[in-house]
C-alpha cells in the first residue's frame, strides 16, 4: 500500500492503482482517476430528453390536484423534483432532509415529502423532492417505477413498463 495525500487528508492508495491522476473528491479517501477527454464526437446534452405534465396530490387531501407542467423525465435520478411553492400550496409537509452529489462534486440539502403522482390515467404514491428556486423540475425513475412506466427512447415516450419481477416459489 501506497499513500498520498489529497489536501489535509492523508489516504491510502488502492492495492492495483497503476499511473493516471489520482484526484480527491470532497468524501475523504474517496478516490477519482482521470482518464482523460473523449476523443470522440459526443452527443449534445439535449439528446434523448423529454419533458411532460404531470399532475400532484396531497394524500391527506385527496381531490386538490396540482398541475406541473414540463417536467423533465430523468431516469438516472432516484426522486422526483417539485417545486417547494407548489407543493407547500396542496400542504405537503416536509419529512426528511437528502443530500444529492452534484456533476461538479457539491453537495445539496434538500427536504423530501410524500405526495400522490398522476400520469397518464395512472398514480403511484411517492417520495418527491422539495425543490428550490434555481432547481430544475424532474421527474425520476421511483415516479416512473411507482407509475410502471418505461421510456422509449426511440419516440421519446413513457410506456407500459410490462409486468413486474417477482420472486416465485417451487
Amino acid at each position: 500500500m501506497r499513500e498520498a495525500t489529497l489536501g489535509d487528508a492523508a489516504c491510502t492508495i488502492p492495492p492495483g492503482h497503476r499511473g493516471g491522476r489520482v484526484r480527491g473528491i470532497d468524501t475523504r479517501c474517496v478516490f477519482l482517476v482521470l482518464l482523460g477527454m473523449p476523443s470522440y464526437p459526443t452527443l449534445s446534452p439535449d439528446m434523448g430528453t423529454f419533458r411532460i405534465d404531470v399532475e400532484i396530490e396531497n394524500p391527506a387531501r385527496p381531490g386538490d390536484r396540482r398541475l406541473v407542467r414540463s417536467a423533465l423525465v430523468d431516469s438516472g435520478a432516484e426522486l422526483s423534483w417539485f417545486p417547494r411553492d407548489l407543493l407547500e400550496s396542496l400542504g405537503i409537509a416536509p419529512v426528511k432532509v437528502w443530500h444529492f452529489r452534484q456533476a461538479d462534486g457539491t453537495v445539496l440539502r434538500r427536504w423530501t415529502g410524500g405526495v400522490v403522482v398522476h400520469l397518464a390515467g395512472l398514480r403511484t404514491l411517492d417520495e418527491v423532492v422539495l425543490g428550490e428556486p434555481g432547481d430544475l423540475v424532474l421527474l425520476g425513475a421511483r415516479s416512473l417505477e411507482g407509475l410502471n412506466l418505461r421510456i422509449d427512447p426511440v419516440t421519446k415516450r413513457l410506456v407500459d413498463a410490462g409486468p413486474a419481477p417477482a420472486a416465485a416459489t417451487g
